[in-house]
């Protein structure tokens, strides 16, 4: 399991709009998503059950720092949540 955070992205952009997205630069389908408000910088979870961290970080390249409706998105691999 891994977690890719998109920045920047479009606030009207729907869940289905980034599948779609994230399918044609050759990612799986994710599992989940959440979409987190910042300062005038929208941006998405998404967990990705059968994908494995490296395997994220290949792809991350084709999509960072890309321009996507109106916007530069940025995209991260995000590390494992530590148990404690």
């Amino acid at each position: 399991m891994a977690d890719l955070l998109l920045g920047n992205i479009d606030e009207h952009v729907t869940d289905a709009e980034i599948n779609e997205f994230l399918e044609r630069y050759g990612f799986p389908p994710y599992d989940a998503i959440q979409r987190i408000e910042g300062a005038g910088r929208p941006s998405a979870l998404l967990t990705f059950h059968a994908a494995s961290e490296e395997g994220l970080r290949r792809l991350q390249g084709r999509i960072n720092n890309l321009f996507w409706r109106e916007h530069t998105i940025s995209a991260q691999v995000m590390p494992p949540a530590r148990e404690e």
